[in-house]
């Protein structure tokens, strides 16, 4: 284990990405349980507002970010520096991005089904860089076996052929498939060879002049929204606390 480890995440330069993505993870989930307590009444927790200006946490949180980015960019990939620096990226990313429904509309919508977009935006980051922690670095370790270096031109094939269908799933409006299909191989391959969403360039070029392929991917779009939009908002809901609605107008305020 201290071999894989050493190999594949501190030799490479990962471990920085790996304490970033622990304290942020972490950020986030402390964050929301204490929104949440602060919304039931409970706790000694209360919304921070000198002044009467309520202040938002994706304020300290830009702050964090940009001090822990910009600190972690001049620290290197190795050393004690870095990681500290990584820790305090992490945790304002966590601030900034719980509130990424906010910043995209502009308005207080923490509890109402807009804010899902957080929770969807937050669990999406962490996946994708999950997934990158997980991923080997063929390139870019420096004790490789003979193997290895062999399966270089087989691996940067194998890069160019994932990236045609990552491609063709983002032009038919496959974007959370494309994303994961990026990092997983021929994860895209799905959505490449599947209809395209109504509404994407896929569909508006390529089903111009044909009916029943544009009414079949509306068919088949409509029941897979169906079936799968209730599972993800069950799963929003257990992470985000939609439960529970706002009281009424103005319960945006009740939280930090």
């Amino acid at each position: 284990m201290g071999h894989w480890f050493s190999r594949n995440i501190v030799e490479p330069g990962k471990l920085p990405m790996l304490l970033a993505l622990a304290s942020f993870v972490l950020t986030f989930l402390v964050t929301r349980t204490i929104t949440r307590l602060i919304r039931a009444g409970k706790g000694p927790f209360g919304n921070v507002s000198p002044g009467g200006l309520h202040i938002h946490h994706v304020v300290p949180g830009v702050v964090l970010t940009v001090v822990g980015g910009f600190g972690a960019v001049g620290s290197g990939r190795h050393g004690v520096g870095v990681a500290v620096f990584a820790v305090v990226f992490g945790i304002g990313a966590g601030l900034v991005l719980d509130e990424f429904a906010l910043i995209l509309h502009l308005d207080d919508v923490y509890w109402s089904e807009q804010g899902r977009q957080s929770v969807e935006v937050v669990v999406l980051t962490a996946a994708l860089v999950l997934l990158t922690l997980g991923g080997f670095s063929p390139l870019g370790v420096d004790d490789m076996t003979a193997d290895e270096r062999q399966s270089r031109a087989t691996f940067i094939l194998t890069l160019a052929v994932n990236f045609l269908f990552v491609l063709i799933a983002l032009v038919k409006g496959k974007f959370r498939m494309a994303v994961i299909g990026a990092l997983v191989p021929f994860v895209a391959i799905v959505a490449a060879v599947r209809l395209a969403r109504p509404g994407s360039w896929w569909s508006r070029h390529a089903y111009a002049r044909r009916p029943r392929a544009r009414a079949r991917a509306t068919v088949r779009t409509y029941r897979h929204d169906r079936r799968w939009t209730r599972v993800r908002r069950r799963v929003q809901d257990l992470i985000g606390g939609f439960q529970e609605r706002a009281p009424g107008p103005g319960s945006g305020s009740d939280r930090s």
